[in-house]
């Protein structure tokens, strides 16, 4: 099987198991909650709502470029929010590594976007 249906796998397996367990767990509205984001729990939903449906599309391969960009926003926002502050408050190693799925998926994020032109 070529790399690329791997890639394409792999990155539909992260987001769709991460965006249900959004859906599942409910510790995740807390978190949501902590950060400051506006109506928590809606914004949540539709987080959950995207990487699943973006998730599913990718692993299908179908709809590739429309499928990734809003993955790419979900991945900074998620590095804003939730990495950024260890950078600030601790220090690079620690947020290297918090932050090692988050940048190893946006960097496969924009390979597959790369071969979809």
């Amino acid at each position: 099987m070529p790399l690329y249906q791997w890639v394409c796998y792999s990155i539909g397996f992260v987001f769709i198991t991460s965006g249900m367990m959004k859906l599942i767990v409910h510790d995740f509205k807390g978190i949501f909650t902590q950060l400051g984001i506006p109506f928590p729990e809606t914004t949540l939903f539709l987080i959950a709502l995207v990487e699943i449906v973006c998730g599913i599309l990718i692993a299908g391969k179908m709809y590739v470029k429309i499928a990734v960009p809003p993955l790419i926003l979900i991945m900074f926002g998620a590095i804003y929010l939730t990495k950024l502050p260890i950078l600030l408050n601790q220090n690079l190693l620690a947020f290297l590594f918090e932050a090692r799925l988050d940048i190893v998926m946006f960097i496969l994020l924009l390979t597959i976007w790369d071969r979809n032109k």
